[in-house]
């Protein structure tokens, strides 16, 4: 992840889909929000990727299949879990390059209308603050 030295608000949206969390099953994550504690820290909230569609249709949001192939992840139906996120420290222990990489661990910018798009259905699923789980 590179150093944003622009305004919190523009950095936020403009982060895209992280490599690979560790637990039970290396997947995607969405990015949604990165903090930075000094120039050497950053701490990243994630929400996964996965081919199950959510219990509740609001929490999540289905990739669209142009913007899947535009990242280079495969073409079954994709959904971002909005209310299951996690945190750590970047780069840290839970990545994984992304497959067929060595040492890439992201997939590339969501757009900007798809990001509007999580971040406003966070708020609304989320009117207390969010309760991520720590990984570190």
């Amino acid at each position: 992840m590179h150093h944003c030295s622009e305004t919190s608000q523009h950095c936020i949206s403009s982060r895209l889909l992280a490599g690979q969390l560790e637990g039970l099953k290396n997947r995607p994550s969405a990015i949604i929000l990165v903090v930075e504690k000094n120039e050497a820290e950053q701490i990243v909230t994630v929400a996964p990727i996965t081919h199950t569609p959510p219990q509740n249709p609001n929490a999540g949001i289905e990739i669209p299949p142009k913007v899947k192939q535009h990242l280079g992840l495969d073409g079954e139906r994709s959904w971002i879990i909005l209310d299951d996120f996690n945190q750590f420290q970047w780069p840290g222990y839970d990545l994984r390059p992304i497959p067929k990489t060595v040492d890439k661990y992201d997939y590339g910018f969501l757009p900007p209308a798809l990001y509007q798009q999580i971040t406003q259905r966070i708020i609304v699923l989320h009117q207390n603050p969010l309760k991520p789980t720590p990984r570190d």
